[in-house]
């Protein structure tokens, strides 16, 4: 395995500056665009051997007990931690326990949240693994890195990730497929939801709960598309950004681990409404489904809700607009729960631009612009902000360590245009002697 050393920081902290500083650029197609990502330390990666690729873990047997002292853990994270060296994923694992390849102490069980202990007998045969559902669609990628084991691709705003119910159609794992096969996992839908949070994260994204969505709802065509190939970790259908694929399943189960181990490194940059005080800090607020409406999230100090679970960010202030009515944030995750930064960002004041759920809405953000800006600024204000139609929230940087090589790769994308344009008008607003310099705090 070659020998990994990360890039420098400074550097890497040039590249994001580089980024979010760029004036909005029109680019006569998409190949202009695409030259706009940088890529550092990728170079294609030689193809592995050929089980590896098609994820020829299928009848592999554990038979094992769980140490005498040992707490109450979930049996598929224990599973998965035993046969996770092997290549053999977490939703893998999820997948043989649902279809009664799993017993304890001699029972068989269907529950992928059922706990073991200390003292009892495991025993599991992974299953195979089942066809591909979904359908390959031909929908342009925007390709910043791919070799025979990854792929990193810039994912447009608007894009959902995996098909669900509501989006079977149209996504990126649709257009995954249409550029290359991919080893494939099935999860099946389950009747009930009432022992399960249905909630899931980066930090367990190969686990994918279908559980979320109303089962009598669903219908059996848009239940066998509820899969993700390949699929990492998420981003929001409105953030665009950086995202790393697993093209065989040994290299998911490898990105799945980085991920659990918090050691990728993933940067954002957003829009807010308002500036947060003080200039740059930590959250640390555990995030949960919110009870009163199942599309949002809660971050909350406390430890109320029997699902919320640790999550904490880092941001800084980059730019000030409008004498504080807008902020152009950084952010750095040290966990990946659903809607992280949406959630935190409301949760000290200052919601993302546009981010309607999450009290980011057009009215606040004039509320804050208007009074502190020019009046004859305020029509164009009006307008830009009639065309702002998602969270302005970007994934602007990505690194991590390559599941076959060792080689730590890292990637960054500035926005996307109509990012840029609101940033550039943000910036047209701001009078001069609001900003610090060039405007960067």
């Amino acid at each position: 395995m070659a020998a990994a050393t990360a890039p420098p920081p400074a550097a890497a902290a040039t590249t994001l500056s580089a980024l979010i500083r760029r004036q909005k650029i029109r680019s006569g197609g998409p190949r202009d665009f695409y030259a706009r990502c940088v890529a550092s330390n990728a170079s294609a990666e030689p193809a592995g051997p050929a089980e590896s690729r098609k994820g020829g873990h299928g009848g592999t047997r554990l038979e094992e007990a769980v140490p005498v002292g040992e707490g109450r853990s979930r049996i598929d994270a224990w599973i998965s931690s035993r046969l996770g060296g092997g290549g053999v994923s977490r939703a893998r694992v999820q997948a043989s326990i649902r279809a009664g390849l799993v017993a304890v102490n001699g029972r068989p069980i269907s529950k992928v949240s059922r706990t073991v202990k200390g003292g009892d007998l495991v025993s599991c045969t992974v299953s195979e693994l089942q066809p591909l559902r979904a359908e390959a669609e031909d929908i342009p990628l925007d390709i910043v890195y791919e070799d025979d084991h990854v792929l990193v691709v810039n994912k447009p705003a608007h894009m959902v990730v995996h098909p669900a119910p509501g989006n079977a159609n149209g996504t990126l794992v649709n257009a995954i497929l249409h550029h290359c096969k991919i080893s494939t996992f099935t999860c099946l839908a389950r009747s009930s939801t009432s022992d399960e949070c249905p909630d899931s994260s980066d930090d367990d994204i190969d686990v994918f709960n279908v559980d979320q969505f109303a089962t009598e709802d669903v219908s059996s065509e848009v239940q066998n598309a509820l899969v993700r190939p390949g699929i990492v970790h998420r981003l929001d259908k409105g953030t665009s950004g950086l995202l790393v694929v697993a093209k065989d399943e040994h290299s998911h189960a490898q990105l799945a681990e980085e991920f659990k181990l918090h050691t990728i490194r993933r940067v954002y940059i957003s829009l807010t409404c308002g500036v947060p005080n003080p200039n740059s800090g930590r959250i640390e607020a555990s995030i949960a489904r919110d009870p009163n409406n199942r599309i949002r999230m809660i971050a909350t100090a406390g430890s109320g809700h029997r699902y919320a679970r640790h999550a904490a960010s880092r941001y800084k202030v980059r730019e000030v607009f409008a004498g504080g009515g807008s902020a152009l944030v950084e952010w750095r995750l040290e966990t990946g729960r659903t809607h992280q930064i949406r959630a935190h960002a409301k949760y000290i004041g200052i919601p993302l631009l546009g981010d309607e759920t999450y009290g980011g809405t057009k009215s606040m953000a004039l509320s804050l612009l208007r009074p502190r800006t020019p009046s004859k600024y305020h029509s164009d204000l009006s307008n830009l902000m009639s065309k702002v139609d998602r969270p302005c929230l970007h994934a602007a940087l990505l690194g991590f360590k390559h599941p076959h090589s060792g080689k730590i790769l890292e990637f960054s994308c500035p926005p996307p245009d109509d990012f840029l344009e609101v940033l550039d008008e943000l910036r047209k607003v701001t009078s001069s002697d609001a900003q610090n310099g060039d405007g960067v705090v």
